[in-house]
């Protein structure tokens, strides 16, 4: 389903650089919706940008922001209003975690990492929303994680954080329900990316994962779906059932689970 005539196909991605952020940009881009891509790295921006532009000739408007700073967010919407940029599909993709025992980890790395993947998908999403519903359509994509669905010991605040991404997704999409502004959770287990080389983690079991997926396969399920309307999106049938278990064993079990996976090998 495409947004109403006049709109503007207008679409913001958030942690567009690299990773799912990236692939989902060239899935769009493909499919003809001008964008606004941010993220901390200027200079990969502009690359994408004119690869994008090279490839389906789209408009992209670059506003590198940093999402840990509490003022990102009301900067980055100040950028796309003063560019007349219209947000009609939004896509909360930014986020990061660390691995190791919490008491291990930096409190501020720790802080940082709640700002961006909770505090600014949160605060966007309030932002942007309103206008959608104005205009009787949109889509909201919150990027989660397999993560959501335990805790994580050695990954305890970014396992917790994708949790909120979740169950704040599944009741605003309830909330919104007959507005004509969908809301999707996408829910990727390991997929290969920079993110494991940021969190540290590729001494850990899961930086091993033979189940680990490739980027655009995920970012275009994750678009796909919420083009759909569908509520949460989990790309590659290992991750659906790993999803699925959580709810079938004791939260012991569980927490013992994600605790051996996330360990070092």
């Amino acid at each position: 389903m495409t947004p109403p005539v006049g709109s503007g196909r207008g679409a913001l991605i958030t942690g567009a650089s690299a990773g799912i952020g990236l692939a989902l940009a060239r899935c769009m881009a493909a499919d003809g919706w001008s964008l606004a891509l941010t993220a901390r790295n200027e200079a990969a921006l502009n690359a994408l940008a004119r690869e994008l532009h090279d490839r389906h000739g789209v408009d992209t408007l670059i506003a590198p922001h940093d999402l840990a700073d509490t003022a990102g967010p009301a900067r980055l919407e100040e950028t796309l209003v003063e560019a007349g940029f219209t947000v009609d599909f939004l896509v909360n993709n930014a986020g990061f975690g660390t691995w190791g025992p919490f008491t291990e980890q930096t409190l501020s790395s720790q802080l940082d990492m709640l700002r961006v993947n909770v505090l600014a998908l949160t605060e966007l999403t309030h932002r942007f929303v309103a206008g959608m519903r104005n205009r009787n359509w949109g889509r909201v994509l919150n990027v989660a994680s397999t993560a959501a669905f335990q805790p994580g010991p050695n990954m305890a605040v970014y396992f917790a954080s994708k949790a909120y991404v979740l169950h704040f997704s599944e009741a605003l999409r309830e909330e919104l329900d007959g507005s004509g502004v969908r809301v999707t959770t996408l829910c990727p287990g390991p997929t290969a990316t920079e993110f494991q080389d940021r969190a540290r983690m590729t001494g850990s079991r899961v930086g091993a994962n033979a189940f680990m997926m490739e980027a655009d396969p995920v970012a275009e399920a994750g678009y796909r779906g919420a083009l759909a309307g569908r509520a949460v999106v989990v790309p590659g049938i290992a991750n659906r059932v790993g999803s699925w278990l959580p709810r079938f064993v004791p939260r012991s079990v569980t927490r013992k689970a994600a605790g051996f996976v996330n360990s070092p090998r």
